[in-house]
């Protein structure tokens, strides 16, 4: 192999090995996006929760049979 067809190679796979940072880099930053969502969403959702948590236990209990009786 020549300096040359070595060096070119050489160059070649900095080139791919770039593109794959890249792509990675892409791919990270959106399943990072996601998580975000997620989270708040998640966090919605617990505070709504516990509202409801909170709204029913000041209700005061109903002592009735249950439908199927």
């Amino acid at each position: 192999m020549t300096n040359t067809s070595c060096l070119d190679e050489l160059e070649m796979r900095v080139v791919h090995q770039d593109q794959t940072i890249e792509d990675l880099n892409a791919a990270i930053t959106a399943q990072w996006k996601l998580i975000e969502r997620l989270e708040r969403q998640m966090a919605r959702l617990a505070e709504r929760v516990a509202d409801s948590e909170r709204s029913t236990g000041d209700a005061a209990p109903v002592d009735r049979p249950p439908p199927h009786y």
